[in-house]
């Protein structure tokens, strides 16, 4: 058992811990009850409650939210709407975020993944210095994506 002051009291039972408890006006409160034999202390749990509690508010607050963005893009898109997406791309990475390029194929080009594989290596290529290639390019239905997330520098 501890002590309000934090001093140590030895092995004692549950009754004396809480006689020694109650004379200090305080709480029995359980520390480590794994241990053997368990651990407890004496001392004010709700002001232990509340420092806990403002411990998890501020450890919440200096927490980044990581949010994915997409950016579409078509396997015969021109350079220079190429050129405005990965600007924002760029932005997002700046800013912390992951970003999904998906490649959308209709039609015909179906016959054609090759080009949209080539398309998603070159966008990857540009960005090299930036971001690392989270999940790799993979084709779902008519749908070929990949995400980038943000290299994070030290």
């Amino acid at each position: 058992m501890v002590g309000a002051n934090g001093e140590m009291l030895g092995v004692l039972t549950v009754n004396e811990g809480i006689k020694h408890a109650e004379e200090a006006g305080l709480d029995l409160v359980e520390v480590s009850p794994n241990a053997s034999p368990p651990v407890c202390k004496v001392m004010d749990y709700g002001k232990f409650k509340y420092e806990a509690q403002k411990k998890k508010a501020e450890a919440k607050k200096k927490q980044k939210v990581v949010t994915v963005k997409e950016i579409k893009v078509r396997p015969n898109i021109d350079t220079h709407d190429l050129e405005v997406k990965t600007k924002a791309m760029a932005k997002f990475l700046e800013g912390g975020d992951k970003v999904r390029v998906s490649l959308r194929f209709r039609g015909r080009e179906m016959a054609h993944m090759n080009l949209g594989r080539e398309l998603l290596d070159k966008i990857f290529d540009m960005f090299k210095e930036q971001a690392k290639l989270e999940v790799h390019p993979k084709l779902e239905g008519r749908q070929m994506f990949m995400v980038l997330a943000p290299i994070l520098a030290k």
